[in-house]
């Protein structure tokens, strides 16, 4: 009790302070509506008897216009009305009108300002204005109001402020109260206990040992959550730490203690192909395995995948593991297998004909079949299978990624209640209103919401889907700290830019510029000074490879000067082959290129040189380092990590970027050339413009993109999610044993 009047009364005495220092603003407001009342109540008063008035003054009817004035002051606001002729004219007025408004001195009462008069009756407001006639083109008239009705008001309304306060005071005190007392009370005296060091963190003396059983587990639980809350504030600074493979596993091991890491995607990082008599492998080209393995390497988990390759099978052991990377073994993949009918459904069927479609603006209708669903829970539940048995404790943390895999959250939990699981999603999250086609979007949404973290690549990604949440679920969506509470369960909503490994492998860097340079345009049949342009994509329609072919065609026709002098190459990894829009998408890009090149080919070297096939990650960045131009189309993604390997490709700081609008990489890389893919004249200006770019000026602006890939690598990205993990499970722990102590 004496605590809760300890609280009480400085609140109590705190709010009467704030209602009396808000007292004289509430009157000085309260006036100043009072006296526009008066003004506005003035003029109509005015408009009002203009006629009347002016009709009695040409008559002469001086008594008339007393008698009319007096009627007028019955008013009980009204206290005096008075006209004047000229200045030098005596008023025509009632008896109370005060002395201080002769005709003479009505100068000072017009134009802005409050027109108060103080006077022995009490606050006066004075309006005067214009009444012009034909025999007085000067008249004005006086209109005088009482306002002691405004002190009256003034004075209650004062009151009403101090009582709202006090009662706002004994409002806030009472639940606070009841709140402390039904919370705190079972442990408040151990608290106290602690604090004070008594047989808990200090040795206690001979007449506390009675005690020290009783309160040596909460003492031992209070130790480590204050060292995990210390460890947290120092991790969590982020600008303290430089984020390399070293400072990412330091935070594995210390903040998550070591805890079991698992990554699940539907691409594996490393593919096993027989060709002929030996086994090639071979690293796919997607933007996922350029962010996510690098991580891997650094915390040594496993990785579950779709084994894919045609020599995958021969290479795990009884468990379907392999060691990866196969020249220095980091971590471990796990391969879940699927049947052809299985892949057909799940992967090329509801995630690639539905799901990327939906949420790419690429104006590809996406395509639904109930079979296809049918075969996405079940291999979704297949990978939940694997989840729960590569899991080494009982909470791992589980990365999730990308669409493939949008009910795997909600299942993990179901096997793993205790698993922190992180889901991200690799491509845009379109509005709800497109989201709405989907004829399984309350299932898709709730398993995505079986995460406890749920991560975009861009805010605005994170918007659409709480507001598709907000649309379709009955779920509490809380936008201030953008969180979702669905079936008794948080999911945090987070943005996580995604990036690339930094530096990039010494093995790729290793081959100068210059050299890149010469065999790159050796091996094309090129000149040694031929302008070069670089693209590389998977073969697929969200990436605007005909857009930036429209783009080249159109610069050589406004800059002729080109023709012979620029070639672009097009590297596209061929990718979804069995899906009928990827097989004609590929046939519009061949014959737009043989097109473009018959066009121009008189004049040397082709405009367009196409290489529909696999190059591995060494080879691709020869083509970056010897590229003058890259060229980023995207009709829409997610980040788009090939314009950041660019920038981490060109250690000599030289080379142009152009990069569309559409991906999330143009919010964080503005030094590029930002063009809109659509629109064939400015990105042909923009090429013109990188082809002729000076020197220094690239290097100004490569340097502060390469600055801003260095400092916001994928080990960042992946530092920070798994920082949130360790917040996430350090509440849980801190939830769990507040609870203990209470019980």
């Amino acid at each position: 009790m004496r605590l809760s009047l300890r609280f009480v009364l400085p609140l109590m005495l705190a709010l009467a302070g704030i209602a009396y220092a808000v007292a004289p603003l509430v009157d000085q407001l309260t006036l100043r509506w009072f006296v526009r009342d008066l003004e506005i109540r003035a003029s109509l008063i005015a408009n009002t008897i203009q006629e009347p008035l002016q009709e009695q003054l040409a008559a002469g009817k001086r008594v008339k216009i007393a008698e009319f004035f007096s009627r007028i002051t019955q008013d009980e606001r009204i206290y005096a009305v008075g006209y004047c002729a000229s200045p030098t004219s005596a008023a025509l007025a009632t008896r109370s009108l005060p002395a201080e408004l002769r005709c003479a001195a009505l100068d000072s009462w017009e134009g802005p300002g409050d027109h108060l008069l103080r006077s022995a009756q009490g606050l006066l407001h004075v309006a005067v204005m214009p009444m012009a006639s034909e025999m007085s083109p000067a008249g004005r008239l006086v209109l005088v109001h009482d306002m002691s009705f405004v002190t009256r008001r003034s004075e209650e309304t004062k009151r009403y402020v101090f009582y709202f306060f006090m009662g706002l005071a004994a409002v806030v005190s009472l639940i606070t109260v009841i709140i402390a007392q039904l919370s705190w009370r079972g442990w408040i005296a151990g608290m106290r206990s602690l604090l004070r060091g008594e047989g808990l963190l200090r040795q206690p003396g001979p007449g506390a040992q009675a005690n020290l059983p009783e309160f040596r587990p909460i003492a031992r639980d209070l130790q480590r959550l204050i060292h995990e809350l210390e460890s947290e504030t120092r991790a969590r600074d982020e600008d303290q730490i430089t984020w390399t493979p070293e400072s990412l596993r330091a935070i594995l091991h210390g903040e998550l203690r070591g805890e079991d890491v698992i990554v699940v995607s539907n691409r594996e990082p490393y593919i096993h192909q027989r060709r002929g008599d030996r086994i090639e492998v071979q690293r796919p080209a997607s933007g996922l395995v350029t962010a996510l393995e690098p991580i891997m390497r650094a915390c040594s988990g496993t990785w579950i995948a779709h084994g894919s390759g045609s020599a995958d099978r021969e290479l795990v052991d009884k468990h379907d593991r392999v060691a990866v990377p196969p020249e220095k073994p980091a971590y471990q993949i796990r391969r879940v297998w699927l049947s052809a009918e299985e892949e057909a459904g799940y992967y090329y069927g509801f995630a690639n004909e539905g799901l990327w479609p939906l949420c790419h603006i690429a104006h590809v209708r996406p395509t639904f079949r109930s079979a296809d669903w049918a075969q996405y829970v079940a291999v979704n539940r297949k990978f939940a299978t694997a989840v729960a048995s590569e899991a080494t404790t009982k909470n791992p943390i589980v990365l999730v990624q990308d669409y493939h895999f949008a009910l795997l959250p909600k299942m993990i939990r179901e096997e793993l209640p205790d698993a922190t699981v992180i889901a991200f999603w690799h491509i845009p999250w379109p509005n709800p209103e497109s989201f709405a086609i989907c004829p399984w979007r309350d299932e898709v949404l709730a398993g995505l919401l079986g995460s406890s973290i749920l991560g975009f690549h861009t805010q605005s990604h994170c918007n659409n889907f709480v507001d598709t949440v907000d649309r379709f679920l009955e779920a509490r969506v809380d936008r201030e700290s953008f969180t979702v509470s669905f079936g008794g369960k948080l999911t945090a909503v987070r943005r996580y830019p995604i990036s690339i490994a930094w530096p990039p492998q010494a093995e790729m860097l290793q081959q100068s510029v210059r050299d890149c340079r010469h065999e790159i345009r050796q091996l094309h049949d090129l000149p040694p000074e031929h302008k070069l342009g670089a693209g590389i994509d998977r073969l697929d329609y969200t990436k605007g490879i005909m857009e930036r072919f429209r783009a080249i065609e159109r610069l050589l026709e406004l800059n002729p000067e080109w023709i012979g002098r620029f070639t672009f190459v097009q590297v596209a990894a061929p990718t979804r082959a069995g899906i009928e829009e990827y097989q004609h998408h590929e046939s519009q890009v061949r014959v737009m290129a043989a097109r473009i090149n018959a066009r121009f080919a008189r004049h040397g070297p082709p405009a367009i040189v196409l290489s529909i096939e696999h190059h591995e990650p060494r080879e691709v960045y020869r083509y970056f380092r010897a590229a003058d131009v890259c060229f980023v189309s995207s009709l829409h993604d997610g980040m788009n990590l090939v314009a950041k390997e660019f920038v981490a490709a060109r250690d000599d700081e030289r080379g142009v970027l152009i990069l569309s609008q559409f991906t999330g990489a143009a919010r964080e890389l503005p030094e590029a050339l930002i063009v809109n893919p659509y629109d064939a004249d400015r990105c042909a200006a923009a090429l013109h413009l990188a082809l002729t770019m000076p020197v220094v000026e690239q290097r100004d602006r490569m340097r502060l993109m390469r600055g801003l890939v260095a400092e916001f690598n994928v080990y960042r990205w992946a530092g920070r999610m798994l920082l949130d993990a360790a917040a996430m499970r350090l509440r849980g722990r801190l939830i769990e044993n507040t609870g203990r102590v209470e019980t």
